[in-house]
């Protein structure tokens, strides 16, 4: 009985040290990547200012061709979204729906809403600006992680985790872009 008891105690102290150090870490997650393109902004903003566009350059493709994705909304407008599923975890389940389109800043808002392997959402973007006489795309996201979970943050490291997809996806989006106009 007195072991059982030292058990809960140990357990019920390491619980509030986690939820104490918890509550000073913030959720706030944030990531972006980017990539000089050796073509006019206009162009590259082309292959980004829709979803369409973006699955063209999407490095998640290549995981599942065969993924259902269903398309509603005007393309290239808020409102647009695209819903995937894919019998593949790494692909998993979700929606990403346009949220504003600044064609003047050449910068697309986008939000994502995991359903599968878990529950997330991110608000991402692409921004594309003129640099030199070419371009640069910025692609990037934010996220909140709930509380408790935003120990686990001290533990992640972004660039690890999704670094090399977004070089993917920029790097075909740079390919795309790059090539010769019919």
């Amino acid at each position: 009985m007195k072991i059982l008891k030292w058990i809960i105690i140990v357990l019920a102290s390491i619980l509030i040290v986690w939820l104490v150090a918890a509550a000073f870490v913030s959720g706030e997650c944030k990531y972006e990547k980017s990539i000089s393109i050796n073509a006019p902004a206009e162009k590259v903003w082309q292959n980004t200012n829709t979803l369409k566009a973006m699955d063209f350059w999407s490095p998640w493709n290549d995981l599942d061709p065969g993924m259902k994705k269903d398309w509603t909304g005007v393309t290239g407008q808020p409102g647009e979204k695209m819903c995937w599923n894919s019998k593949n975890d790494n692909a998993g389940k979700g929606c990403q729906e346009v949220k504003k389109v600044d064609a003047s800043n050449k910068r697309i808002e986008t939000q994502i809403k995991f359903l599968t392997p878990y529950e997330s959402e991110a608000n991402a973007f692409v921004a594309v600006t003129p640099e030199g006489n070419g371009s640069k795309a910025t692609w990037g996201f934010t996220s909140t992680i709930p509380y408790p979970f935003t120990l686990m943050k001290l533990f992640m490291n972004m660039e690890n985790a999704i670094g090399k997809d977004y070089q993917k996806g920029l790097s075909k989006l740079k390919e795309i872009s790059e090539k010769p106009s019919n």
